[in-house]
């Protein structure tokens, strides 16, 4: 069968899940891939009640919902990051403390060991998030950057991040990075690279989401082709590039997402410039049977008109892989004659 189509929920915390949940299945959806912000999943509540998963689950239930995964990304970001006045923002306050940068850093790291037992007790297999980069401002080589510089970074990375990986394979839960700007793994390269900075631990993979690599001139299928096995989470997200008016490139130009000028913007899921088709074709030859997970992103739509259509679109586009070879019945007929 094809594969459940869910909505993370990341851009939709302003509104409590009770009042999402009823909405995601008028919109189409399965599912939900729950952000632990928002009132949508809340790790230290995961861990001191049983009632609370419960009754988590009694809620995606009562409305037809299922959940294969749950995102902690603002928490991820910190454990690398060089921390600032922004992560104070997006970090649970009992994460970020009285501020001090390496102590939110490990703050943040046993948070996000607290994540997979909590996961595990939610009785979900994979979370979904961001890890920071201590290296991501070097990104632009000037000043002249080296190899021993960005090897530390991803050193760096290793050191902070063995131990969350442990912790995952203690409560049998994956880890799924979400490749993207601003973490250790941005593109294929850097993905490979920590890949192997965690020395292949089996419970690092990758979410995979186009968007963020396709405006880079990355190649998002050969992305799915090389890492395979390792893709535990699937995000269907869209984008365009090569638009605007000439004056703001890759970078940004320091403009808001929905502005005119900018080179590129994220698109309601089919009405950008990501080959889905091949996606799906490669998702299904390298044997994801995971859920289609809708990160839904437009700055120039109404959120529900483009959730409610991309829901649609990624139902309609998905298809089960073949049970056998589309000719396998000749050579059946070869073996007991040909009919007619």
């Amino acid at each position: 069968m094809a594969r459940p189509i869910t909505l993370f929920t990341g851009q939709w915390a302003d509104l409590p899940l009770a009042e999402l949940a009823p909405l995601a299945k008028r919109m189409g959806y399965d599912g939900l891939e729950l952000a632990c912000w928002g009132d949508h999943f809340n790790v230290q509540a995961a861990l001191e009640s049983p009632r609370y998963v419960e009754r988590k689950r009694e809620l995606l239930a009562d409305h037809g919902l299922q959940c294969f995964a749950i995102g902690n990304h603002l928490t991820g970001q910190a454990v690398c990051d060089r921390i600032d006045e922004r992560h104070q923002a997006i970090l649970p306050p009992h994460v970020w403390g009285d501020g001090d940068p390496e102590g939110v850093r490990q703050r943040a790291a046993r948070e996000m060991q607290d994540t997979a037992r909590a996961a595990a007790n939610f009785g979900v297999k994979t979370v979904t998030g961001f890890t920071g980069s201590a290296i991501w401002h070097a990104v632009y080589a000037f000043p002249p950057t080296s190899q021993a510089y960005i090897e530390r970074g991803f050193s760096d990375f290793a050191t902070r991040w063995t131990p969350i990986l442990d912790a995952f394979e203690k409560h049998d839960v994956d880890f799924a990075l979400e490749v993207h700007p601003t973490e250790i793994a941005f593109d294929t390269a850097s993905a490979q690279r920590a890949l192997d900075a965690v020395k292949q631990h089996r419970r690092f993979g990758f979410n995979f989401d186009p968007s963020h690599l396709a405006y880079q001139g990355v190649d998002y299928i050969g992305f799915i082709r090389r890492f395979g096995k390792r893709i535990f989470n699937a995000h269907m997200k869209d984008v365009w590039w090569d638009k605007g008016d000439g004056t703001v490139g890759t970078f940004g130009g320091h403009t808001a997402f929905g502005d005119a000028r900018r080179n590129w913007d994220f698109r309601s899921v089919g009405r950008g410039m990501i080959d889905f088709e091949s996606l799906i074709v490669a998702l299904n030859d390298l044997g994801y049977a995971g859920p289609l997970s809708v990160e839904w992103e437009d700055s120039r739509m109404d959120r529900v008109h483009g959730a409610t259509e991309s829901a649609a679109f990624c139902r309609r586009l998905d298809f089960a892989p073949a049970g056998g070879d589309f000719d396998a019945a000749f050579a059946r007929d070869a073996q007991g004659g040909m009919a007619g």
